[in-house]
């Protein structure tokens, strides 16, 4: 179930919408999923968490500030950190939230695939065109629409309650108007 929902802008692919691309980086490891390059957490050893007490107990600006090191050790020992994977795989799905309704979805990141071995790394990002206003289109079709419909009636309802037409400067006095439908769709949709 939970892979299922990570992998469910796969769907895409069987939609009105165009075809998403795979980028692939290989390298160093450069890539975050999403936020943070690929890490893991772990326990603070005895060591590291009196250490973390000690410099708690002596800074004035937190709460621990000189209370006894030794009745907060134990409670620290618990505590966790994060270390960088030096072998690992990670799933990112895709990134998205809602704004002020349940309507107003907001793109935050692409999915990708990322494999870590000692230091390096290759991943597959999935890039979609127009990505921003892709996602944005493609979640409102799929979870806002009825799917009883066809898909252009339901690309209809896209574009009347999910308007994507914006004005639009490139180096000139005079805006541009763009309909992002028109980039992102499929030739027989627009």
């Amino acid at each position: 179930m939970i892979m299922r929902k990570k992998l469910q802008y796969i769907k895409s692919l069987w939609s009105p919408f165009k075809p998403f691309r795979i980028k692939w980086y290989f390298g160093k490891t450069a890539i975050g999923t999403p936020y943070f390059l690929p890490r893991r957490t772990v326990k603070l050893t005895k060591e590291e968490a009196y250490e973390k007490v000690l410099k708690d107990t002596q800074n004035k600006s937190l709460v621990h500030f000189g209370k006894n090191p030794e009745e907060l050790a134990i409670k620290y020992e618990g505590y966790s950190k994060f270390v960088t994977k030096k072998i690992g795989f990670d799933i990112t799905s895709l990134g998205w939230k809602t704004k002020w309704d349940d309507k107003d979805f907001r793109f935050e990141w692409e999915p990708n695939f990322s494999f870590v071995f000692f230091g390096f790394q290759i991943a597959a990002i999935i890039v979609a065109p127009e990505q921003e206003h892709y996602w944005e289109a493609w979640l409102y079709y799929e979870l806002k629409t009825d799917h009883k419909n066809t898909k252009k009636e339901r690309i209809t309802q896209c574009k009347k309650e999910f308007p994507l037409r914006y004005k639009i400067y490139r180096n000139q006095t005079e805006p541009e108007s763009v309909d992002y439908y028109d980039l992102i769709l499929r030739e027989k949709y627009k």
